[in-house]
């Protein structure tokens, strides 16, 4: 039996690649983002009766509810969801704003959070399901340049671990996914964001945050 996923962040990275997989082998996908646009075009020569396109701000609760009760509507049920939405932050940690950070965690922790949330009552009522939290690297050890980013990860991977101990009973999977570098448009301008430098004592070091090592 063909299975129904939800994906956040389809539209780019490992989601739209994942949406494209699922697709092939003749799954269902709910298809989510905030450019609905980005996501068309990321799986418009694979797009059929077999997609639903949603919109979704992942840090916005609301939408979350909203996105899954589509996705019941449309499809009957969610097997798979994919929390795959974020975004890189980087900088000196001193030099990063409260809002730069607050809107970082908003949608790499919150995003994760939110979304679980809309999910795991259609699991549990299921009683069967599979939650895969995309992590990364930088949550299980920390990097220069990395420490909100980071942090949102590490979070993400404490949740991960302590929520599949609670929903196991209900026949639902739950897994943390902690890639590493992928060759992706993850580090591109429109899904990264720098930290201004302020400080004199960073600034010699500018560089070092706009250069990634593959």
């Amino acid at each position: 039996m063909s299975k129904v996923w939800f994906i956040t962040g389809a539209g780019s990275g490992i989601g739209a690649a994942t949406a494209r997989a699922a697709l092939k082998a003749g799954d269902k996908v709910v298809a989510t983002g905030r450019n609905l646009d980005k996501v068309h075009n990321a799986l418009r020569d694979v797009a059929s009766e077999g997609v639903a396109f949603v919109q979704l701000d992942v840090a916005n609760e609301d939408q979350a509810k909203a996105a899954a009760e589509e996705a019941v509507k449309t499809f009957g049920r969610i097997d798979v969801l994919l929390n795959n939405a974020g975004y890189s932050l980087l900088g000196n940690f001193e030099e990063l704003t409260t809002a730069e950070i607050d809107g970082l965690i908003s949608t790499n922790l919150y995003g994760v959070i939110y979304a679980m949330r809309a999910v795991l009552p259609v699991m549990r009522k299921q009683r069967s399901g599979r939650i895969i939290n995309i992590s990364s690297l930088a949550g299980v050890m920390g990097f220069k340049h990395c420490s909100a980013y980071s942090a949102a990860k590490f979070a993400v991977e404490g949740l991960s671990q302590s929520v599949s101990q609670e929903v196991g009973q209900f026949g639902i999977k739950l897994t943390a996914v902690a890639p590493g570098f992928f060759r992706t448009d993850f580090l591109d301008a429109q899904n990264a964001k720098y930290g201004n430098s302020n400080i004199d004592d960073c600034r010699g070091r500018n560089c070092e945050r706009y250069v990634v090592k593959l």
